[in-house]
């Protein structure tokens, strides 16, 4: 297994796939589609036939020449099968299949680095975003956008393990990063490539794509989107939101450990003086101060804000070791197309 780092963004295959770097210029190759839809599946072999059926009927009543590209993150049903028909059928689909399950991120790089369209779109494989949204996208492109951001109407998600993290995730990143947008968490928005191209080296190992390309100072334009409720139960536990927000967090604001050890410091150092002052007063009036209670109190305190901040650099050092060793963020098993 090899990788090459020589510029770009580094693609990692198996032995048995040449290496390949992501182009870093903006131009278009000769012959290539003006469209690239990018799509993230994973065990949907239910839905990847629909989900084509309706992007061709979108496309082409569009007049769109467009690719789909299906990225295949390591599914183990009948999933691959089925794109390996939808492409010997239709040569405008191309299939990426990781070896094993690497995660929506790592497989949205795959799809975007393979791009060769002027316009990339990207969208999730389950059928919640409607197909025929698709061409209200690349027109906001076609406007002068750089980033046309998909904002869900009327979601159909569960309120507590997915609508109301996704509200406090969203509030984060739009003061994070600077930009007008009330979506981030969804995953069907238009891209010019040259405003992408950027940041390809970090999507992947960063989560929120739109919210790396919105750091650039790309302009950015929301399009209210049809949103269907998910076939099956939602894929994100509690922990996986409690990390997606520690992610976000050390992912858009590199100062985090600065404020949170300010706020350790003056929080512990205020909350000593009252409670010793306090103490203090209690003792004069009563002749007898309980010692042992708020101590123990403050003590806990204190840890649970050291809980916080050990959580905070682990997060750091896992990022940074995985920088450092080089590891890659998938293996690619078989291409189509």
């Amino acid at each position: 297994m090899t990788a090459d780092y020589r510029g770009g963004a580094t693609l990692y295959a198996s032995p048995s796939v040449e290496i390949e770097t992501a182009a870093t210029s903006s131009a278009t190759p000769v012959g290539a589609p003006r469209v690239s839809i990018v799509i993230p599946v994973l065990d949907e072999e239910r839905t990847v036939e629909p989900l084509y059926d309706g992007i061709v009927e979108a496309v082409d009543g569009a007049g769109l020449a467009a690719e789909v590209i299906f990225v295949d993150d390591g599914s183990t049903d009948g999933t691959f099968d089925i794109l390996s028909r939808l492409h010997d059928r239709d040569d405008r689909v191309r299939v990426v299949s990781f070896k094993r399950n690497f995660g929506q991120h790592p497989a949205m790089h795959a799809g975007i680095a393979r791009a060769r369209g002027e316009i990339v779109v990207t969208m999730d494989g389950d059928l919640q975003n409607q197909p025929s949204d698709l061409p209200k996208l690349v027109a906001a492109i076609d406007a002068g956008a750089d980033v046309a951001s998909g904002r869900r109407l009327e979601r159909r998600d569960a309120f507590f393990l997915r609508r109301l993290p996704s509200r406090m995730i969203n509030g984060m990143l739009a003061r994070l990063t600077h930009a007008d947008i009330s979506d981030f968490g969804c995953s069907y928005n238009a891209y010019r490539r040259d405003a992408i191209e950027p940041v390809l080296d970090r999507i992947g190992r960063q989560k929120f794509t739109k919210a790396l390309v919105c750091t650039t100072g790309a302009t950015v334009v929301e399009v209210e989107l049809q949103h269907e409720a998910r076939a099956d139960a939602s894929r994100y536990s509690v922990t996986g939101l409690i990390r997606l927000g520690l992610s976000v967090l050390t992912g858009f604001w590199p100062q985090m450990v600065q404020w949170v050890g300010a706020v350790l410091a003056i929080g512990g150092i205020l909350t000593a003086a009252v409670v010793g002052l306090w103490g203090l007063g209690f003792w004069i009036r009563h002749g007898n101060f309980p010692g042992p209670l708020f101590l123990g109190g403050l003590v806990l305190f204190v840890l649970g804000l050291q809980g916080f901040l050990m959580a905070v650099l682990g997060e750091y050092l896992q990022r940074i070791q995985r920088d450092v060793e080089r590891r890659p963020i998938y293996y690619i098993d078989r291409e189509l197309g």
